[in-house]
């Protein structure tokens, strides 16, 4: 994800002069070849993500568009009275990029883990939060980004992130992906544990479950339609995320069910506490319950 984001960057910036790669003194040198192309482009800002967004808010005043990035975890709760304040509340043309999603910095340890992004900006006026699920996706995420004239939030896993799509398909901000049909439960999911989801999918059917998959990369404005649709189609909701279980895809997916007075079994499934452990990403989602035999089993807990 993060080599689709950076050449999507580049390709913007080399068109148009307005567009700013800003750091936190976080991944310099993956940004070498920006750098040497670009430099007047390019700002690090030094470990000061509050000030980071500071100075994107005040170069969207003087009609820069930054791309402000860094760890999602430091930016998302440390600079939040700034993306509050400077941002959203005045509505600036910033785009704050969270770099890490859920458990992926897997060695690094609990303060590197962004699991309470959604929860603290959801709530957020004015801002659009995008949440891709591969690289390709990515792409599309950060040309959206860019077309819109407002503050964006998009949160990006590491690297080498599988591809769900297996081709191009239509992206539209706001309205989600069903990326696989199926008709006794809907699996609602957000960000790369789509793929595991998908493959989870794949064990349902294998013991006679229809499944389907839908792909909210849009976390607000989250598509109605499509949840709506799914929840009078199917038999049952099951959210998947790579986040707290509270305040999450899971929340919202509950709130639209409870507003709309939808008839359908409903669970969620997410991380219930801080991240435990340490190993490779797929280690950490299974130690810490959000690994693909959870997803199968939190299925047959709900029922269809």
């Amino acid at each position: 994800m993060r080599t689709a984001y950076l050449e999507t960057l580049y390709e913007l910036a080399s068109k148009d002069k307005n567009v700013y790669a800003v750091i936190s003194d976080n991944g310099a040198i993956v940004y070498d070849k920006y750098r040497q192309d670009l430099p007047e482009q390019f700002i690090n800002a030094g470990i000061s993500e509050a000030n980071m967004v500071a100075m994107a808010a005040g170069m969207a005043e003087r009609g820069k568009i930054p791309f402000a990035y860094t760890i999602g975890a430091f930016l998302a709760y440390r600079a939040y009275e700034f993306i509050l304040n400077d941002v959203c509340m005045m509505n600036k043309n910033v785009k704050l990029v969270g770099i890490g999603e859920g458990c992926s910095y897997s060695l690094l340890g609990a303060s590197h883990h962004t699991i309470f992004d959604f929860a603290a900006l959801r709530p957020l006026p004015n801002l659009t939060i995008l949440s891709p699920a591969s690289p390709m996706e990515v792409k599309k995420c950060v040309k959206a980004a860019y077309e819109i004239n407002g503050p964006v939030y998009i949160r990006l896993g590491t690297n080498r992130e599988p591809e769900v799509y297996e081709g191009d398909y239509g992206f539209e901000v706001g309205k989600g992906v069903e990326l696989k049909s199926g008709s006794d439960v809907t699996l609602i999911s957000t960000g790369s544990i789509v793929y595991d989801v998908l493959y989870a999918a794949k064990e349902l059917e294998k013991q006679g479950v229809s499944t389907r998959v839908v792909n909210i990369h849009t976390i607000t404005p989250i598509d109605e339609e499509i949840i709506i649709k799914a929840c009078r189609e199917t038999n049952a909701i099951l959210t998947v995320e790579e986040h707290s279980i509270i305040g999450g895809l899971g929340s919202a997916v509950a709130e639209l069910i409870s507003e709309n007075n939808l008839n359908v079994r409903f669970g969620r499934i997410g991380l219930n506490d801080f991240v435990h452990g340490y190993g490779k990403h797929d280690e950490l989602k299974a130690a810490n319950g959000i690994g693909v035999r959870d997803i199968v089993d939190a299925v047959m807990r709900v029922g269809y």
